[in-house]
């Protein structure tokens, strides 16, 4: 599903090199609930966005549903992010939409047949349980909600892999467990999840494989 061979990240400011990444590799099977923690600068979010191709890496190798990114073309990399959800830590709800909307909206751009896009949005907002809410604008929701939603946009076009970046960041405890009993019932399905948290708490009460990052390098993979 997913290997890292001896990637490093660099990047400059002005004259200066800055690593990010330091010759990480792994693997992550399909189906597998992965959790990466670490500090706030330790590398985590780079790793998130090598995996869904909005970065490259400076030296190595990603490989994400069996396929090189390294060396994709822009409509390989636009048919492998419509096998990717991808949740951050705000939402980015579309505030003039609807929480329907704004799920069915992503089945619209990928031109799903119209008839089907009400039954799955639907589905979507029922695995996250928000059914009740569909009518609810943005600005309605609290913001355990926003992210349910967002959970919602991220899993309405069944992809095989989920990234989730801090999806708790923002929210108190019980509204992050209630984000983390739905990230659960998704991997429960078969998706594959990778889940960024600098919470340390959470990333032990989860009790699922995890990586800790430090100074851009994983140092420890336990579960």
């Amino acid at each position: 599903m997913i290997e890292l061979h001896r990637v490093s990240k660099v990047y400059s400011v002005g004259p200066v090199k800055v690593p990010a990444l330091r010759e990480v590799s792994f693997r992550i099977n399909k189906g597998e609930f992965v959790v990466l923690t670490g500090p706030s600068g330790a590398g985590k979010t780079t790793l998130l966005r090598l995996l869904y191709r909005d970065d490259i890496p400076s030296e190595g190798d990603v490989e994400v549903l069996g396929a090189s990114l390294v060396s994709m073309g822009r409509s390989q990399v636009a048919a492998l992010r419509r096998s990717i959800g991808v949740v951050f830590q705000d939402s980015k709800l579309l505030p003039v939409r609807t929480v329907y909307e704004n799920v069915a909206f992503v089945l619209r751009v990928l031109g799903t047949p119209r008839r089907e896009i009400t039954a799955r949005a639907f589905d979507a907002l029922r695995v996250v349980g928000l059914s009740s809410r569909a009518q609810a604008y943005p600005a309605q929701l609290s913001q355990g909600e926003a992210q349910r939603a967002a959970l919602a946009r991220a899993i309405v076009r069944r992809p095989p892999l989920l990234l989730a970046d801090e999806p708790t960041g923002n929210l108190d405890e019980s509204m992050a467990a209630e984000i983390v009993g739905v990230l659960k019932d998704i991997g429960a399905g078969g998706t594959t999840i990778v889940l960024a948290t600098h919470q340390a708490r959470l990333a032990a009460a989860l009790r699922r494989r995890t990586f800790t990052l430090e100074g851009g390098r994983v140092v420890k993979d336990e579960g």
